[in-house]
This record gives C-alpha cells, sequence and structure tokens, in this order.
C-alpha cells in the first residue's frame, strides 16, 4: 500500500535554545500549511516548496501569564488557529495575507520562456503566499486544556476538570453552558434503557477525536477506559449525549479515527493499538483487529515499545501509522497487515550489528495525498566525543520529511482489474510491466527500458493474455516514468493514475485536469489549451476503455459535474472529447468490458454502456446511460464506499442458468462499503428472460436483488472479465485481500464431466489464506499474487562515527521498493482438502499443471502440511497428511515431490512422513522402474539414515549398476563415494546430493590424469629426429583417483573395483568400444591395467567380422566402396605399383613410422580404396616435397616424369585433414600450381565420402593406442581395417614376431582375417584393395613361429636415423589434425573437459569422447 521511499529530508527550524525547539506539528485541513509550536512560538509553514512562512513570538510578560503553548487546532476553512496553553487559555489567531498580491517566494523564469506566460492560478500553485499571523482573542477556560478538536463550525475543548466546552470560532460560547462528563450515561450499547454515569470525581478526557461519519466522538480517559460519545438527536447538550464503551480496554493513551472506514484506533499503554467499529444496529463497540507486533518477528522488542504516543491514518484513510513512548515507526493496511517498522533490520542496527537508538517521535503530521510525513523527533542522547560546535549543529531544531510512494488502489480502486502493480509517488510512476521487450531482445539487460517498435510491439497479439511469466518473475527492477514537469508545476499532488490493460499507457489527474503518457513513444500528452486543464477537476478516479480515457469531473466554468472520455490518439483538447452531463459529484468510476460504472455522491449507482464511434476520420466514443440503482436505503454516508465494480461473478456459476451465454454478462455490481464486500446480483427470478430473447436490438437490462454481504474487513478486491475454460476456477472466481486476515477467494466449484450439480452443495465457498507480500495485483491464469516490499541499504559505514554530524544517511538506512511475488496455489488446494472437496481440488490442480511452478506448488503443501502435524503437541483427530499424499500421487511428479519435501524437512520428522506417502524402499525402487536416477539416488540419502548400512549398500548397488547401464557418469561418480562411506563407516553424514557437478573432470579423456604419456627430453634442445617416447606410469590424482591411491587394499574398494571391471567386461563383450571408452574416460577407470589381465579373456575378439561392423556403426563410419571410375585410374599403372610396395615395405622396416599418436609426427588419414596397391601416405610425399633432397630423388623422381598428374598433389589433397574441413587453401605451394583431372576430383570426394567424422577418428586412434599398449593385438588388427591403414597392420605384426605373443592369440588374428576377408568378398568389396596391400603380411602371419622375445617389446624402440625428420613447416602446411601437444596432455588432467549433463544421449556421449583430442604434435 505505502512504501518508504530514500532517506527522510531534514528542514532546519530557526536556531534557538533547546527550550525553544518545536515539539508539535499540526496540518490544515487541505494539508497545504503546517502549523509548529516551540514552548512561545507559532510558525506556519508550506508544504511544497517546504519553507518557513512566518513565525508568531509570544513576548516575555504574556508567556509567563499564558504558559507554554500545548496544542493546536485549524479552523476547516484554514482561516484561523486555535492554541492552547498550559494554564488553560485558548488563543486565537488571524491568518491574513500580508502583502495583497505579493508573494514570498516566487519562481523566476528567462525571458520568453512558456512558463512566463499568465496561466490563471499561477501564482498560487507556484509561489508560497506572504501570510501574516494576528492574534485576534484570548479565551481563559481556567483548567488546563487536555485536548482541541474542531467540530464542523465549533471548537470542542476538553479540560482536565471534566468539562466539555463547545466554542464558536469566533471566540465565544454562545452562552452554551459547558458539559460535566459526570453527567454523561455510559454503557456498553445504544440500546440499554439508561446507562451507569462515570462515578468518580476526577474524571476526564485526555485524547479525543471527532467522526463525522459515526457522527460522535471517540474518547480515551485519564484512567485508560475509552469510550465513544454521540449527540442522541441533533442537539448538543448534556442531556442529549450518550456514551458506549467496550469492557475490555483499561490502558488507553490515545486515539484516531478513520472516516473512510468508520474505524476508531485506541493506542493502549501495553503497546498494542486496539481499533474499533460500531455496530450498525446496536450501538455498540465491537473490536474489529489489533495492531501488535509480534514476538515471532521481533524477538527482543515486541513487549519493550512502551505504551503507544500517537496514531495517524494517512489522507486517504487507507495505511495508519503508530509510533510509541520508546520509539519506533510502524505502518499499517487498515485491516491490520503490517508494512513497516523501524524497530527491527537495518533500521534498529548499524552495519557493525550494533543497535542504533530508535527514533523517538514527538509529533507527526501526513502531507498532501500521503507522499510525505511531517515529523519533529525527539532525538535521544548525542553522543559525547564530538566536538562543541558539532553539537550546536546537532542541536539545531529540525523537522523530518519522510517521502512514500503508494499504490494506486489506494486512490484509484477501479485498477483493480488489471494485472499490473502500478505505484505512484510525489513525481514519479513505478510500473512492473517494462520489461515484455526482454523477453524478444535478450541482449537488452535487465535495467534497460522498454523499446519495441511499434510493429513488433510485445503486447500486439494475446495482449489481454496474461504477460508471460519471465515478464512477471523477471527482475525486482521497476520500469520508472517521471511525471511531465510541466504538469506536475502548476497542479502538484499527483492525486490519480491508471494504466491500461496492455500496460503500455498511463494516465495522472494532479490538482487539475490530467495528461496521459506512452510508454512505447515516451512521450507525454498534456492539454494544448491550459486554460482548458485548469477548468477541470477530476473527482472520481479515472480508467482506460481500449484507448480512450473515461473520467469524471467537475467544469469549473459551467458549475457542472460531467462523464468525460478523450481518445488517446488524438490531441488533448476538449473538442474531440465526449462530455455527458451528471446530476450529482461522481465519487468513484470503473469501467467494465463495454459498460462505465459510476457511484455518485447522492448514493446511486448509474450503468453507462461505452461504443466507439467513427465519422470520418474523427474517432470518438458514445456514452448512454443504461441503468440507474439507488443505494440510499443502504449506504449511510456516500464517503463510505471504497470502490464499486461491476463483475461477472455471481452465486450460481453458469451452468445451471437457463442461457449459459448470460454467464459472462454483467452479472452484479460489488460495492466496499466501509470494509463490508457487498453483492448485488441482476434478478432473475421474473420473466425478463424472454423479452430479452424476443427483441435483442433493445438492451433491456435486468434490475438487481438486494445487496448480500459477501465478506467483511476488506481492503481490495480484484476480479477479471476474461474468460479460460481449462481455467474457469481462477478466472470465474473473485479475490479479496483482507489485511492481517490475509487474503480470501471465493471460489466456483464445478461438478466434474458437467454433471448435474448436487442440490445440497453450494455453488461457490469462501477460502481463506495467508501470503506473506501485501498484495496489489492477482494473475489469474498464472496462479499468482505479485505485490512490493521495502527493502533497506545500510551506508552508514561510508560515515566515521566522529565525522561532521549526524547525518540521516548514518541515522536512517535508505529505502527501495522492490518487486515480490507470491505462490497462493497449494494455500487453496489445502483449504479444498480440509473441506473434503478432494474433486475440486484435482479439477483445480489439473488445470494449472502446466505451470512451472507447479512442483514446487505440491512441494509447499505437502511440507507445511507435514511440519504442522508432525510437530503438533496434541493429537491430530482427523490429519491431513495422508490426504494430501494421496492427492499427490494423482500426478506424475509424486516421487520427486515427496523426495524434495523429505530432503527439506528435518529427520525427525521423516517417520511421520513415509507412514502417509508409502515405504522410501518401495520409492526408490518404482524410481528406478521408472528410469528416474536422480531421483533414486536423494531417496538412497534417506534409505541411509533410516535402514541399516546392509540396505543402502544393496539398494547403492541397484542404483550403481542401473547408472553404469545408462551412461550417468555424474551419479556414477557420486555413487562410488557413496559405496566407500558406507564401507568405511561414515555412514553417519549423508553424502552429498548427485545433482552436484564434479568439478575436478574438466575434459572428456580423464585418464590422462592416472596415465601421462611425456617426452622423456624436451623437444626444442634435441634434434627432432632424435626422440624417442617413455610410457611413464603416475599416480593418479583428482576424486576419481583416490580410489587407487588410498586404502587400496579396503575391501570396499574391491566391491567398487569388481562391479566396474565386470561393467568393462560386459561393454567389450558386447563391442561397445565406444562406451567402454567413454566409462574409462568419466569414471578414471585404469582401462590398460585391466586390458593386460583380460588380454586372453574378455579382451580377445572372438568374431572379427561382427567386431568389425559394430564399430563401423558404432562410430559412424561408412563401409569402403568402390567407384566405378577406379578400374580408369593413372594409379592403376602397373609401373607405379612397385613404388607402392617399395613404400611399404620400408613403413615395415620402421613401424612406428606412421603411428602418430607416439611419434608427434602429424596425423592424417590415410586410405588407399581407390588407388588400390599404392599407399604413400601423407608426410612421406609432404616431407619428400619440402625436406631432403635424397628423398626427393627416391621417391619423386619416377612419378613426376612423363605424366600430367603429381601422385604428390593428389595424395596431399585426399589425405590431408583440412580437406576434410573443406580448407582447400592449404595444399602445400610447391604443389599448388598443378591442376586435377576430372577423375582424380572424383576419386577426392569418394575418398572423402568413405571417411567418419573426425572425432571418431581421434577416438578410435585413442583405443588404438590403448589396446597396443595393453597387447590386445586382435583389437589392434580390427581398428587398423577400419582405418584402412597397412602400417597399422604392420606394426602389429612386427610386434608380434620380437615379442612373447600368445600363440593362441596370433591364430585368433590370423583365423579373424581370413573370415573378414571372405566376409569382403562377398559383402562388402570395398575392403578387398586394402585386404590386397596387406596380403603379404598375412603371409607373414602365417610362417611366424612361436620364438620367445624380449619384454620390452611393448616399450618403443628409440628411433634412430630414419630418412624422415620432423617438419619445421608441418604447422604451416596444417596437414595435420592434432590439437594438442603431448607435453600439454601430460600437464594434467584439468585441460579435459567433464560432462555437464547427467543425462547423456549418445549423440552427446559420441560428441564427448570425441573431445579431448589424443593426437600430438612436438612444437
Amino acid at each position: 500500500m505505502y512504501f518508504l521511499s530514500g532517506w527522510p529530508k531534514r528542514l532546519l527550524c530557526a536556531p534557538g535554545s533547546p527550550a525553544e525547539a518545536p515539539f508539535h506539528i499540526q496540518s490544515d485541513p487541505q494539508r497545504a500549511f503546517f502549523a509548529v509550536l516551540a514552548p512561545a512560538r507559532l510558525s506556519i509553514w508550506y508544504s511544497r516548496p517546504s519553507v518557513l512562512i512566518v513565525t508568531y513570538k509570544e513576548p516575555a510578560k504574556s508567556s509567563t501569564q499564558f504558559g507554554s503553548y500545548k496544542q493546536t487546532e485549524w479552523r476547516p476553512d484554514s482561516t484561523m488557529i486555535a492554541v492552547s496553553t498550559a494554564n488553560g487559555y485558548i488563543l486565537f489567531f488571524h491568518i491574513i495575507s500580508s502583502r495583497g498580491d505579493k508573494y514570498l517566494y516566487e519562481p523566476v523564469y528567462p525571458k520568453g520562456s512558456p512558463q512566463m506566460k499568465g496561466m490563471p492560478h499561477f501564482k498560487e500553485e507556484q509561489c508560497a503566499p506572504a501570510l501574516n499571523l494576528e492574534m485576534s482573542k484570548i479565551l481563559d477556560l481556567q483548567a488546563p486544556i487536555m485536548s482541541l478538536q474542531s467540530v464542523l463550525e465549533d471548537l470542542l475543548v476538553a479540560t482536565s476538570d471534566g468539562f466539555l466546552h463547545l466554542i464558536h470560532w469566533e471566540g465565544m460560547t454562545n452562552g452554551r453552558k459547558a458539559i460535566n462528563l459526570c453527567t454523561v450515561p455510559f454503557s456498553v450499547d445504544l440500546q440499554s434503557s439508561r446507562g451507569s454515569f462515570l462515578g468518580f470525581t476526577d474524571v476526564h478526557i485526555r485524547d479525543m477525536e471527532y467522526c463525522a461519519t459515526l457522527d460522535g466522538f471517540a474518547v480515551v480517559f485519564n484512567d485508560g477506559k475509552v469510550g465513544f460519545i454521540t449527540p442522541v438527536s441533533s442537539r448538543f447538550t448534556a442531556e442529549q449525549l450518550h456514551g458506549v464503551w467496550p469492557q475490555d480496554v483499561v490502558d488507553g493513551t490515545c486515539v484516531a479515527i478513520n472516516n473512510k472506514y468508520r474505524l476508531m484506533a485506541f493506542g493502549c499503554a501495553s503497546g498494542s493499538v486496539q481499533v474499533y467499529t460500531i455496530d450498525n444496529t446496536t450501538g455498540a463497540m465491537l473490536l474489529s483487529h489489533k495492531l501488535e507486533l509480534t514476538a515471532k518477528q521481533y524477538p527482543d522488542i515486541w513487549n519493550k515499545t512502551g505504551a503507544v504516543k500517537l496514531i495517524r491514518w494517512s489522507p486517504d484513510n487507507s495505511v495508519v501509522i503508530v509510533t510509541w513512548e520508546y520509539g519506533g515507526l510502524s505502518l499499517w493496511s487498515v485491516f491490520g497487515a503490517q508494512l513497516l517498522c523501524t524497530l527491527g533490520g537495518d533500521f534498529a542496527y548499524r552495519s557493525d550489528g550494533t543497535k542504533k537508538d530508535p527514533l523517538k517521535i514527538n509529533s507527526m503530521s501526513w502531507g498532501a495525498e500521503g507522499y510525505h510525513l511531517w515529523v519533529i523527533s525527539g532525538f535521544t542522547s548525542q553522543p559525547t566525543d564530538i566536538d562543541a560546535d558539532i553539537r550546536n549543529i546537532i542541536k539545531q531544531p529540525s523537522i523530518l520529511l519522510f517521502q512514500f510512494i503508494k499504490s494506486v488502489l489506494t486512490v484509484n480502486p477501479c485498477m483493480s482489474n488489471q494485472e499490473q502493480v502500478l505505484l505512484q509517488g510525489e513525481d514519479r510512476l513505478y510500473l512492473n510491466c517494462g520489461e515484455a521487450s526482454q523477453a524478444q531482445n535478450p541482449k537488452s539487460s535487465s535495467h534497460s527500458q522498454l523499446k519495441p517498435s511499434r510493429e513488433k510491439s510485445p503486447f500486439t497479439d494475446g495482449g489481454f493474455e496474461s504477460q508471460g511469466l519471465s515478464t512477471l518473475l523477471g527482475h525486482r527492477h521497476w520500469h520508472v516514468v517521471q511525471i511531465s514537469s510541466t504538469y506536475l508545476e502548476s497542479n502538484w499532488p499527483i492525486r490519480f493514475s491508471a494504466i491500461d490493460k496492455l500496460g503500455q499507457n498511463i494516465a495522472v489527474v494532479g490538482k487539475f485536469g490530467f495528461a496521459h503518457y506512452s510508454l512505447l513513444t515516451k512521450k507525454w500528452k498534456l492539454f494544448g489549451n491550459i486554460t482548458q486543464e485548469q477548468n477541470m477537476i477530476v473527482t472520481g478516479g479515472l480508467a482506460w476503455w481500449n484507448d480512450f480515457m473515461v473520467l469524471a469531473c467537475y467544469n469549473i466554468s459551467d458549475r457542472q459535474e460531467e462523464l468525460r472520455v478523450y481518445l488517446r490518439t488524438s490531441n488533448l483538447d476538449n473538442a474531440f472529447a465526449h462530455v455527458t452531463k451528471a446530476q450529482a459529484e461522481t465519487l468513484l468510476l470503473s469501467v467494465f468490458r463495454d459498460m462505465v460504472i459510476v457511484f455518485r455522491a447522492d448514493c446511486s449507482i448509474c450503468l453507462y454502456s461505452i461504443e466507439r464511434k467513427s465519422d470520418g476520420s474523427n474517432t470518438t466514443a458514445g456514452i448512454q446511460v443504461l441503468q440507474e440503482v439507488s443505494m440510499s436505503r443502504y449506504i449511510p454516508h456516500p464517503f463510505l464506499v471504497v470502490s464499486v465494480t461491476l463483475t461477472s461473478v455471481s452465486t450460481e456459476n453458469g451452468i445451471t442458468l437457463k442461457m449459459p451465454q448470460q454467464a459472462r454478462d454483467a452479472e452484479s455490481i460489488m460495492l466496499n462499503l466501509a470494509g463490508q464486500l457487498i453483492m448485488m446480483q441482476r434478478d432473475r427470478s421474473g420473466p425478463q428472460i424472454r423479452e430479452k430473447d424476443s427483441n435483442p436490438n433493445q438492451r433491456k437490462l435486468l434490475p438487481f436483488c438486494p445487496p448480500v454481504v459477501l465478506a467483511q474487513s476488506v481492503e481490495n478486491v480484484w476480479t477479471t472479465c476474461r474468460a479460460n475454460k481449462q481455467k474457469r476456477h481462477l478466472l470465474e472466481a473473485l479475490w479479496l485481500s483482507c489485511g492481517g486476515a490475509g487474503m480470501k477467494v471465493w471460489l466456483p466449484l464445478f461438478p466434474r464431466d458437467h454433471r448435474k450439480p448436487h442440490s445440497f452443495l453450494s455453488q461457490r465457498i469462501m477460502l481463506p489464506f495467508h501470503i506473506n507480500i501485501y498484495p496489489l495485483a492477482v494473475l489469474f491464469e498464472d496462479a499468482l499474487v505479485l505485490g512490493a516490499v521495502n527493502d533497506t541499504l545500510l551506508y552508514d559505514s561510508l560515515y566515521t562515527r566522529n565525522s561532521a554530524r549526524e547525518h540521516l544517511e548514518v541515522l536512517f538506512p535508505f529505502c527501495v521498493v522492490e518487486r515480490t511475488s507470491q505462490i497462493y496455489l497449494h494455500h487453496i488446494l489445502r483449504q479444498l482438502l480440509v473441506r473434503n472437496l478432494g474433486e475440486q481440488a484435482l479439477l483445480l490442480a489439473q488445470s494449472c499443471a502446466a505451470l512451472p511452478y507447479f512442483p514446487h506448488v505440491l512441494e509447499l503443501m505437502l511440507h507445511e502440511v507435514l511440519e504442522e502435524e508432525a510437530t503438533s503437541r496434541e493429537p491430530i483427530p482427523d490429519p491431513l497428511l495422508p490426504t494430501v499424499a494421496k492427492f499427490i500421487t494423482e500426478f506424475p511428479l509424486f516421487l520427486q515431490t515427496v523426495v524434495h519435501c523429505a530432503r527439506k524437512t528435518e529427520y525427525a520428522l521423516w517417520n511421520y512422513l513415509f507412514a502417509a506417502v508409502g515405504n522410501p524402499k518401495d520409492l526408490f525402487e518404482e524410481c528406478l522402474m521408472a528410469q528416474d536416477l536422480d531421483t533414486a539416488a536423494s531417496y538412497l540419502i534417506i534409505l541411509q539414515n533410516m535402514e541399516v548400512p546392509a540396505v543402502s549398500r544393496q539398494h547403492a548397488t541397484l542404483l550403481f549398476n542401473t547408472a553404469l547401464e545408462q551412461g550417468k557418469w555424474d551419479l556414477c561418480r557420486h555413487m562410488i563415494r557413496f559405496l566407500k562411506a558406507i564401507g568405511s563407516g561414515d555412514s553417519e553424514t549423508p553424502p552429498s546430493t548427485p545433482t552436484a557437478q564434479e568439478p575436478s573432470s574438466s575434459g572428456g579423456f580423464e585418464f590422462f590424469r592416472n596415465r601421462s604419456i611425456s617426452l622423456s627430453q624436451s623437444a626444442e634442445n634435441v634434434p627432432p629426429s632424435k626422440f624417442s617416447l617413455q610410457k611413464t606410469l603416475s599416480m593418479p590424482s583428482g576424486p576419481s583417483g583416490k580410489r587407487w591411491s588410498k586404502d587400496s587394499d579396503c575391501a570396499e574398494n574391491m566391491y567398487i573395483d569388481m562391479m566396474l571391471w565386470r561393467h568393462a567386461r560386459r561393454l567389450l563383450e558386447d563391442v561397445r568400444l565406444k562406451d567402454l571408452g567413454c566409462f574409462a574416460a568419466q569414471l578414471g577407470f585404469e582401462l590398460i591395467s585391466w586390458l593386460c589381465k583380460e588380454r586372453t579373456r574378455a579382451a580377445r575378439v572372438d568374431n572379427f567380422v561382427i567386431a568389425l561392423k559394430r564399430l563401423h556403426k558404432d562410430f559412424l563410419w561408412p563401409l569402403p566402396i568402390i567407384p566405378a571410375s577406379s578400374i580408369n585410374s593413372p594409379f592403376k599403372n602397373g609401373k607405379y605399383r612397385t613404388v607402392g610396395e617399395q613404400l611399404l615395405k620400408s613403413q615395415a622396416a620402421n613401424p612406428f613410422l606412421s603411428l602418430e599418436i607416439d611419434t608427434g609426427i602429424s596425423n592424417i588419414q590415410r586410405s588407399q580404396s581407390w588407388f588400390s596397391n599404392i599407399g604413400p601416405t601423407h608426410h612421406e610425399t609432404d616431407t619428400a616435397s619440402s625436406h631432403g633432397p635424397q628423398m626427393q630423388d627416391a621417391f619423386l623422381s619416377p612419378l613426376s616424369k612423363g605424366d600430367e598428374c603429381s601422385i604428390g598433389s593428389a595424395t596431399d589433397l585426399t589425405e590431408s585433414s583440412s580437406m576434410v574441413d573443406g580448407d582447400w587453401t592449404m595444399v602445400d605451394e610447391n604443389f599448388s600450381t598443378l591442376s586435377l583431372t576430372q577423375s582424380e576430383l572424383e576419386h577426392i570426394s569418394m575418398e572423402l565420402a568413405s571417411k567418419g567424422p573426425h572425432k571418431s577418428q581421434v577416438q578410435l586412434r585413442y583405443l588404438l593406442h590403448i589396446f597396443m599398449e595393453a597387447g590386445c593385438l586382435d583389437w589392434c588388427i580390427v581398428i587398423g581395417l577400419i582405418l584402412r591403414e597397412s602400417s597399422i597392420i604392420s606394426q602389429v605384426l612386427t610386434i608380434s614376431q620380437s615379442s612373447e605373443v600368445d600363440g593362441e592369440m596370433l591364430q585368433n588374428i590370423k583365423t579373424g582375417l581370413h573370415a573378414v576377408d571372405r566376409w569382403a568378398s562377398t559383402d562388402c568389396p570395398g575392403y578387398k584393395p586394402f585386404l590386397n596391400i596387406i596380403k603379404p603380411q598375412l603371409q607373414k602371419l602365417s610362417e611366424i613361429t612361436e620364438e620367445q622375445v624380449q619384454p620390452d617389446a611393448f616399450q618403443p624402440a628409440a628411433m634412430g636415423k630414419t630418412s624422415e625428420q620432423t617438419s619445421p613447416r608441418a604447422e604451416e602446411n596444417r596437414g595435420s589434425s592434432c590439437h594438442g601437444s603431448i607435453a600439454q596432455i601430460e600437464a594434467g588432467g584439468n585441460s579435459v573437459v567433464s560432462r555437464k549433463e547427467e543425462d547423456i544421449t549418445s549423440g552427446d556421449e559420441e560428441e564427448h569422447f570425441q573431445d579431448g583430442t589424443y593426437d600430438c604434435s612436438v612444437s
């Protein structure tokens, strides 16, 4: 409702002795002037600008006679002030203009500025008037005066001798006798024939306030009793007065009256405020509610505040401010919702945690429209360690101005059918609908303003639908609109504001006229003719209807009440307005669909129809009276009506009506009468329905039934005119905000599947629920309440304690208003379940199941019921938890909801929870069956706490195996840790949630952390031809490695290893090499050592053909094909074949020549499918072209003569990996000038088509390296076949000759290769050319005898001088596909990236495995 903004301002008063400091402030009825009292001074201040106008100083002589000033009261027309003094005198002052037309302060404008042109009322608005104070009359009442109160044309004075004096403002008693309180009868209500008298002598009134709408005054007596005195008839004499009092208040201190809601707020010595209302029938005082701090919110201060000192209702009667004897300030809504309290948080504590003294307030008064609170404070004892001159500055008396911004609902309640929050400040507006553009333009920051183009306005399509949730729940910033200063200058303060349905346009109303602003164009539109603006006073608020502004105003020149409609797009001028004359002043106005409803000062309600009219280029709106309803029988005073609105809500919910379309018509009028919500429905009992049917043109409206009271203590009402079949419950409901009692919803109940409803079932139900924020808007479809909340920021650390003065920045935190929202759906579902309306709850929940926070709703409901019932001290006769549990099982989120709720609840309540929802073991198994492993992992934590370790180990093993199967590596890592924790006896502490990411892993191939490959010498200081590789086994590092380094002999580790081995064995048996690679990389599995052990068992290849096919499929590697054109290929030529064989022999002689993973030379895929027997590898031709002359002689001279085509260029192109990437520019420049023939291009494209993805190649080579080190030669052969590289085959066979290789393995390789050969002949001829190339090796394999070879065969022999050297231009050529060096890889597993998602699709998996590129170059 009201929110503090920024820091308070300080207005310095004239310096003087402490005895002359001001202590009392009182505003005049219009809140333009403030009277400030000091012991012998009366000052008048002006509100805007906040300046001192005049001070009257009492001479010393008369001052001793009168005594010091005590209280002051203004005459209703602000022409006189009465001041009471300590010795029982009343001084009357006249306020007169001192210099005729002169002003105390005037604005000075530069010449020629538009403000210079004579505006009517210009001087009065802009300038502080020059006034004089003259003492006109002195009245001596001969007893100390306790209270002054202006009552209509009289002044009511209570004195300490127990008398009430009624004095005329001219200082005359008019011959009326003073009323002795002892003669006024008091009773519990007005019906008792005669009350008892105040039976003691020294009774007198301590404080009183007049209530116009109740016609009486509330009083507080000196003994703490409170009461309400009312004249029985019009004459104000002792005989005609009668008093009522409540029995239970005996410690009253002060009183304040709310005229709009007819409430009396009595402050008590206990620190609470008791708010009473008068019962209409009996006249008794009824307790409405209490305003008191709770021990829950303010545990250290709630009962130490002292007595209530002052209570002040805001000018619009929507909030009340309360202060206490020991300091502090609190702000409450009408019916007791606390909005602010300065006794806690940043108001009470400094940033270093020390406690501040609370602000003590001597007097306070609200400024115009409630934008300011003027406060005279009594600061507590000052610190003594500051200089004397500083102390003097502090002692200079001052007035504090607290600045407020307020919700537009406080003054313009017709805004309650909008879904936006709009707050209005003194000179700016805050709205929450400015971010829709950001949903479309993600680049704009959250602070950026709304800048959509007109065509792409975020609101154009579906504007009437609810805004996107990102918009509603986005950031906490407001869209702030500064009100036009030109308009504000002559029309301060802003009284009303309104925003249209789409949130694009805002209109504001000040003292005169109005102005409107477009959020799209960022421009204000003001009246072109200032006279027109200054000639209208908007009285009943304003509302938007499509592109029109509808407002009720008073025309000053014609002295006529009018209803006007202005079009937004045309100029702001009366010429474009549609004007309808009204009979009486309009107090409230609201728009519903195409109807306008107004409430007038004569207590009548009038309905108008509004329609758009276009005559040529002119568009206007036409308004016609539809119906008038007199409410004077039901409304005692027109000022009591808080809001009036037309709704489609009725007690019937549309199903039982004879004509269903009528359900959407304007059904009923909702009237908030001083907090009572009254509904008047259309009377359908008569025969009018047929008439309406027969004549559709004439709109005949049904009369209204007598009013029905729906609810009490209502502050705001929300309803919508939209319809949505899916969410009928929410859209056809009526939402009420009831202050401290929370919210209520009047919910329709629908029979299921449109069956006939039971006659005994109500069609609507009122459900109360509490929310933690003050509601300002309801989002109907989204089941959200929007609000705002005060937040504070401390800046006192910027100032040292002894700095220049006690800054306000140190004394007070900086206040900001933040947007906030809250879900309410779980409250409503719970209320329905409590009332056994489970079917309705289910219908409602299913309609909202698509909301993004629906899982949270279920969880909240379960959690709240569990907390309440499980911690209850008394046994609960009818527990709700089983019902809630059964309700949640209707939704697929049941398992997650239960486990999330349990994890957020303390362990002690788990048994109660699982008694209702089911055994956690069963729920765990359900999760496994549903393949929801993450939820299962959460259940595991619960099982670990509730069951013995054996049970949790059994379930953990189940989950671990399933996670391994599904490749959920993150979960696997957590499960390993979990199983170890159980084994090592750490089962007391639950393991961390399986959703957390492992920070240690950062790449696909984590085995590099556990086995690093290092170059024995750095590449810089040795000749490139002399480097050798060593395999160094290092201790694993990182969390996944700890398994082997710590407690390696522990049985638990053995148990985990057994499971890992079993999984690896299963993967190898199913030929799932890709999965095996992922598994080893993610879990840090020691693949090589395990393969060495399993070489003859699981790591054998039983069927080469199946293995080959499976690898082709897994790695997306195409099967080779023979192109038709290869028959004509120039490479088939016999003279080249010898060269090919020569090359192959040289390869065989040096097996490590082409294995890049070991040599660091760039690795390029070789494939000889289209030039059958000739297989020069890339680096041979490349080095041949660029490195030694002897190599050129050896290789290139025979090829480069007599043929127009160069093998060098062809192989370079086909085999460089940059070709795969489509980079055709990197061919070595020696060959770049040679052209290619058609047939060669075909070969090249064929060649590219026969390769798999680059990442698959990287993975296959890595696996080849692993198998080679582990000695699984049969797998190396299979991978060599896939890659179609004869060098790999020959290398494997060389190893098999020179090492103690199992003869059985050689036999297996031989039979396998023969099987592949047979398969290639029948099914896959593309493999034949390659098999032909490796035929010599196959023959060699058959001849191999079983010899003993040195065991160090697995260590790569140091390379001698070879005919090859590393090329300094190898990187320039970019013929290599390497991405990192061996040295980098050795530097650690920290360059390795781990998987972020827990669900790995196979595509992701594949990509993952490829990411950690292993191929290496030596820089």
